[in-house]
């Protein structure tokens, strides 16, 4: 009861509000959230601290530019503390750099929990999908032996929901997408970590899944 309590109590501030309704999406950069608030640098870092004080919120470091950070809200922070904003969407597409791995794991979890129609594609698409990756669909019920990389150019639709899962796509494809910083599995290639991937794609898919709406 006093941890939540606490928790309501540092979201009771219009920005830190707004805050948590956009990190619920997806991460941000300090910068993305600022320009986003229309707040100086010095009350943003004030609202960044008290968030993290109270376990809402932990910082990483960028996989593509080493100088970013991504905000990112802590898994189940916010269980008991309400229901949050939705969305509308056409179709969902999911980019990585290479379309190897990450993408490829959220497009399948999406489509077995959402009517909302899926697709995946690359910055720089690799030749071939990650044989890790496609170990862990199979170890979960999926099959990716079929799936190829694809170019995001040649995939994505100006009305499209555009959710990218890697550091360094959502820093060549920055506007109007929500960014999920997942580490990518095939810098280590082990089974753990393609399973820590796929177990953070799959827990933000079932979070964020049922607040995207079909559109005509």
């Amino acid at each position: 009861m006093e941890e939540r309590a606490r928790k309501h109590a540092a979201l009771a501030d219009p920005a830190r509000l707004r805050m948590l309704d956009l990190l619920t999406f997806g991460d941000l950069s300090p910068t993305e959230l600022r320009e986003e608030l229309g707040v100086p640098s010095n009350l943003l870092a004030h609202h960044l601290n008290v968030l993290e004080r109270e376990g809402i919120i932990t910082r990483g470091r960028s996989e593509g530019d080493g100088r970013r950070t991504y905000v990112k809200l802590v898994p189940d922070a916010l269980l008991g503390l309400g229901s949050f904003a939705a969305a509308g969407a056409r179709r969902v597409v999911f980019i990585c750099s290479a379309n190897s791995a990450r993408s490829q794991l959220a497009e399948a979890l999406w489509a077995s929990v959402s009517d909302v129609p899926v697709d995946s594609a690359g910055t720089h698409p690799a030749v071939q999908v990650a044989p890790g990756a496609i170990a862990a669909a199979a170890r979960h019920g999926f099959d990716l032996t079929g799936a190829v990389p694809r170019l995001v150019d040649d995939t994505i639709r100006d009305d499209d929901f555009i959710i990218t899962v890697c550091d360094r796509a959502h820093e060549e494809y920055p506007t109007g997408t929500v960014h999920w910083s997942v580490p990518d599995p095939i810098t280590l290639g082990t089974d753990a970590a393609f399973e820590s991937a796929f177990t953070d794609l799959e827990r933000r898919i079932h979070q964020l899944a049922p607040r995207i709406l079909s559109v005509a």
